[in-house]
């Protein structure tokens, strides 16, 4: 047998094993609770880091600068990632469970249970925020920089929600951010983002991270540019998907099953 018919061998053997297993922790719906629960636990930390930042800098006169606002964000969704990324996918973001759908890597009818979710995560975050805090810094919410009108903003939101999604897409493990490559691409990627955008729209790229904060405020004047911006930078991420790697291959779909249940040999393990 030559070696390169073993190695194909091996390799569907491998992705055999990966089939009979299913990843029953991600796709088991008696296990629902506990991915919804991670959507919305998970949504809360990062609302509360990254809508906190402006609150805590209102708060200390400046002694959390526009740049540690930015990076906090993206270095909390790494850790959620690193921490949570095998449970939910830790999605933490409507944009993101939306563009895995509409890539066929996530089913449609969980998307409803994930978007409440992380509305309920992002909400409970800026009502603690409002609780310790009250609406110092606007509660942190995300707006058009001074001279900068809603076109721009919305248009620098698409863009730079696309290329988030597209950084999600293309590191993730089919409908999932788990592992390194993950973790430190989306993290970097959103506080590479803040870093340069913030002042023109916030570098929000997340419609729960503006809509938490703008509902416990009572304040929708700018909603729309958070909320539309996201969700069509998300569309166009997929469309560039498609062009770069092509349509869902069965590949992808074991990759959006995930691995757990498997050792690391690669053979199924059990619950108990």
């Amino acid at each position: 047998m030559t070696a390169f018919r073993k190695k194909r061998l091996d390799t569907a053997q491998k992705q055999r094993m990966v089939g009979r297993a299913s990843a029953p922790d991600f796709l088991d719906p008696a296990l629902e609770w506990r991915r919804l629960f991670a959507e919305v636990w998970g949504t809360f930390l990062l609302v509360m880091v990254a809508a906190g930042g402006g609150v805590v800098a209102a708060q200390s006169h400046g002694a959390v600068t526009l740049g540690m606002q930015v990076v906090a964000p993206g270095l909390m969704v790494m850790a959620i990632i690193y921490f949570m990324g095998t449970v939910s996918g830790a999605h933490l973001n409507p944009a993101v469970t939306l563009a895995f759908a509409v890539r066929r890597n996530f089913p449609w009818r969980r998307v409803p249970g994930y978007i409440l979710a992380q509305l309920a995560g992002g909400i409970a975050a800026a009502l603690f925020l409002r609780a310790m805090f009250g609406t110092i810094g606007a509660l942190g919410a995300t707006l058009p920089g001074n001279g900068i009108s809603s076109l721009q903003a919305l248009a620098m939101e698409v863009v730079l929600s696309a290329g988030l999604v597209n950084t999600i897409l293309g590191t993730a493990s089919g409908a999932r951010n788990i592992g390194t490559n993950g973790a430190i691409a989306v993290g970097g990627y959103i506080a590479l983002a803040g870093l340069w955008a913030a002042p023109i729209s916030g570098a929000s790229m997340n419609p729960v991270r503006s809509l938490a904060p703008d509902l416990v405020r009572g304040d929708f004047g700018t909603t729309w540019i958070y909320v539309a911006g996201p969700i069509l930078g998300a569309l166009i991420a997929v469309a560039f998907e498609w062009m770069l790697k092509g349509k869902p291959t069965p590949a992808g779909t074991l990759a959006a099953q995930g691995t757990l249940g498997l050792d690391e040999s690669g053979t199924e393990t059990h619950r108990h």
